[in-house]
């Protein structure tokens, strides 16, 4: 890549660290919220769910409106927003403040998030599409798992002190982006889709990247529901304490981050984005299993980090087949993309909170069962996908 469009995907990077670190940071520090608001697990729950679906109706139209106007505004925007659902967080003093800063929150992640997954397919060419999605990649697992260690240190300080050192930062950084990232508008873009939030969901079921689109869903849906429960699995059944856990989901988030950024562009030149997809999501499905089986620390640590890295490879992959097959429709693209993921991070922890209070390792099989079946689905897409291939081939020799 040339010094200039490297110095803009370290820009993107930092911007979507800070969005994923921030939403790690209310990890450590929500018991004592609940505590001091006298509130319960189910609100908390809500709060997730209250983020997600702000994410779920915007990213799609944010993500359609970038390729028409632009992609720097819209992240610089959502940066602003973020910043400010994060300050409001720690000033509230009632519940229904809390609410709206997940909101705010939401509204920023998605004016942030497809904005710069479709901002780096505009700036990479086809070739160098999975290193730029693979960064971007790590810098999402990076924040997701830094975050809680972060929360939990700046909590030291004062519980709402992580929230304003967030809303500062991201408020920082959407200056330092107004400052330093180049407008990009679609050079081919003809016409915007001005189809509803419902019109464009149900379109997506058309278009040729549909079924990665369910794979977003899935992994995302299954990542929330191992996040959403492990703790109160441990806890139950292990009683470990916050600091032991927080190893278990720090060891194969740096493990992940270190694959995307050093290996994984080796690994998608040898064994293909699609293969890939598949054999990450079968170990994800295995170790997700697995994890009701197994006790001791370390195996726990090892079965929970694969799980982890199987989880964080996906997620590149995908971003950058989708990206490939959605041509000039970048930011479109990426809105869907977004909002198949926000679906999965809403519905994921409801339903692993219910299958958990009905039994503990419940949300682990009904996760293994969904992450396999997924994997059989893209498998066998995969073998029509070429099949057809090889056939028009055929036709035209």
């Amino acid at each position: 890549m040339e010094r200039r469009q490297s110095i803009i995907l370290y820009i993107l990077m930092f911007n979507m660290f800070i969005t994923m670190g921030g939403l790690g940071i209310i990890v450590p520090v929500m018991p004592a919220y609940l505590e001091k608001f006298q509130a319960d697990g189910q609100i908390y729950g809500f709060l997730i769910a209250t983020f997600s679906f702000a994410q779920f109706i915007l990213s799609p139209i944010i993500g359609n409106y970038s390729d028409r106007l632009g992609r720097k505004k819209f992240i610089v925007i959502g940066l602003v927003i973020y910043g400010t659902g994060q300050i409001l967080f720690g000033l509230a003093h009632e519940i229904w403040i809390l609410f709206v800063s997940r909101f705010l929150n939401g509204v920023g992640a998605a004016f942030v998030m497809p904005t710069i997954l479709a901002y780096v397919g505009d700036i990479t060419t086809v070739e160098q599409r999975g290193k730029g999605m693979s960064l971007i990649g790590a810098s999402i697992s990076f924040g997701f798992t830094i975050g809680p260690a972060i929360g939990g240190l700046l909590s030291s300080v004062n519980l709402t002190f992580p929230f304003f050192c967030a809303g500062v930062i991201s408020i920082l950084s959407a200056l330092l982006s107004l400052t330093l990232l180049p407008d990009i508008k679609t050079a081919t873009f003809v016409q915007t889709r001005r189809e509803s939030l419902v019109k464009q969901m149900l379109s997506s079921t058309k278009l040729t990247y549909f079924i990665y689109l369910i794979v977003v869903f899935t992994f995302s849906f299954g990542i929330a529901n191992y996040q959403a429960t492990l703790s109160l699995y441990l806890d139950d059944k292990f009683q470990y304490t916050p600091l032991v856990m927080s190893l278990i989901f720090t060891v194969g988030g740096l493990a992940g981050v270190i694959l995307q950024l050093f290996f994984i562009e080796k690994l998608f030149t040898y064994f293909g984005e699609i293969k890939m997809i598949m054999v990450n999501l079968f170990i994800a499905s295995i170790t997700l299993l697995l994890l009701i089986f197994v006790s001791g620390y370390f195996l726990i640590v090892l079965v929970a980090s694969l799980n982890t890295i199987a989880a964080t490879l996906i997620r590149p992959a995908v971003n950058t087949v989708i990206s490939r097959m959605a041509g000039s429709e970048q930011g479109f693209a990426a809105g869907l993309n977004n909002a198949y993921m926000s679906l999965g991070n809403l519905f994921g922890p409801i339903c692993a909170g219910t299958l958990y209070d009905w039994h503990m390792d419940s949300p682990y099989i009904f996760g293994t069962c969904v992450l396999m079946a997924c994997c059989i689905l893209v498998f066998t897409w995969s073998v029509k996908n070429n099949k057809r291939t090889y056939l028009e081939s055929s036709k035209i020799s």
